[in-house]
């Protein structure tokens, strides 16, 4: 039987579902809560040699690398970083955000029908998937591209952001992956983070800034017998109670701050929301105790123009006017991003997209554009980088994606790398 004359439909030969969904959830049965990705670094990083793609470890941490590999092109076409992160949101002990934190849903992952289930599978191993079979397939069949492919599996990519006594190198966020990785001089001409979008595809990202919020009441504490008749909550003499209205000022700010500062591209809409991710106060032994303090953490989301001192004044000035004292202190800031010079990745996308699924890709729905994505590492030191692949983000609590949609965004990567790359020969 003479071989098919389409490279495109030569590559598709060799991509499989059943070996789309055994490395999808290979991936997702290695539990990775953000700091704990060595078991699965190792497992890519055997997986990358045993395929041939002559992987390495490049890790700030030794128990937790970032694994990354080249695929090398004959030369004379662009070349393309693929990205996707191997951290996932729940560690089973985070019972506080999550009562049921220890669900299998969150650590494993399993085949339901025509679903893949699993916070893992979902974000972002099971896309991760997609493309390392779709690298494979490239491989397989024959086909050199004219530029490198970039090969890249990152950890860190959930914050996980010092403060308070939760420090390094327990506590590390995001300069252990994808920016360390950057540092090292992996980058490319053009950069594509597989992450959840329904297939739409977006080059833009909000930024975030992170507040630590203390409110006093009165020092040294008082013992309940001692505590007044309440009254207004400013009037008491416990933290906890001062800061309810602390919290009234900033839900009323976060409502006045979107809409002031939504940003508009054609690359998608940020819609930068604020939230009190945590609070401290007093201790559960000791509730004998009025606590003379009450510290709030204040997510802050920014769109590509904003900075951090701007955004700190506005907060200071929202609880500037409650009567109790208040101070203000920034632990975090990392700037959102717009994609610039992104033309030849959005058309090789698009055109890969009409092949294989047909149609045009859309932009996503504003959460997924208004969160912060490894894209803006990327589009920070200017490799034009956009954010596309299958499913829905886990953020709003969805924990399963479509193995057809999984296999399809194989199929899809494939025949991007293609478009973008060209083929040798």
């Amino acid at each position: 039987m003479a071989a098919t004359a389409d490279p495109l439909a030569r590559v598709l030969d060799h991509i499989h579902e059943d070996e789309v969904v055994e490395l999808a959830l290979a991936l997702a049965n290695i539990d990775s809560p953000t700091g704990r990705e060595g078991e699965v670094a190792e497992f890519l990083y055997a997986w990358l040699e045993r395929e041939g793609f002559e992987p390495r470890r490049v890790g700030l941490l030794p128990d937790r690398p970032n694994i990354a590999a080249r695929v090398r092109g004959a030369g004379g076409g662009p070349s393309l970083l693929l990205n996707s992160h191997m951290d996932t949101t729940i560690a089973a002990e985070e019972t506080l955000t999550t009562p049921n934190a220890a669900a299998p849903e969150h650590h494993t992952g399993w085949r339901d029908g025509k679903y893949l289930v699993g916070n893992g599978v979902v974000n972002n191993k099971g896309l991760m998937a997609t493309w390392m079979v779709a690298c494979k397939a490239l491989k397989q069949a024959g086909i050199r591209l004219r530029g490198d492919v970039l090969m890249t599996m990152v950890v860190g990519e959930i914050g996980v952001e010092p403060v308070d006594e939760f420090q390094p190198p327990e506590y590390l966020a995001k300069e252990a992956g994808a920016r360390y990785l950057v540092n090292r001089g992996y980058i490319a001409d053009y950069g594509i983070v597989a992450e959840g979008t329904d297939f739409a595809l977006c080059w833009v990202e909000a930024g975030k800034a992170f507040f630590k919020v203390s409110v006093e009441g009165v020092d040294p504490p008082r013992y309940t017998p001692y505590v007044p008749t309440p009254g207004a909550p400013e009037d008491s003499l416990n933290a906890i109670v001062r800061a309810t209205r602390v919290i009234e000022a900033i839900e009323a700010w976060g409502a006045a701050y979107e809409r002031r500062h939504t940003y508009e591209c054609e690359g998608g809409t940020v819609v930068p929301k604020v939230s009190i991710g945590a609070i401290r106060s007093g201790v559960p032994y000791k509730i004998t105790k009025a606590p003379s303090i009450c510290h709030l953490y204040v997510d802050v989301r920014i769109n590509p123009d904003q900075d951090l001192l701007s955004v700190q004044r506005e907060l200071e000035a929202a609880v500037a006017g409650v009567r109790v004292p208040v101070t203000v202190e920034p632990f975090a800031f990392r700037r959102g991003y717009e994609g610039k010079n992104v033309d030849g990745v959005v058309q090789a996308v698009e055109r890969a997209h009409a092949r294989v699924i047909g149609g045009t890709p859309g932009r996503p729905v504003v959460p997924v554009t208004s969160m912060w994505r490894d894209s803006n590492v990327f589009n920070e030191v200017g490799m034009p980088t956009v954010v596309y692949g299958p499913g829905a983000s886990v953020g709003g609590g969805n924990f399963a994606i479509e193995v057809e949609a999984l296999v399809q965004a194989a199929r899809v990567y494939a025949a991007i790398a293609m478009e973008l790359c060209g083929v040798h020969g």
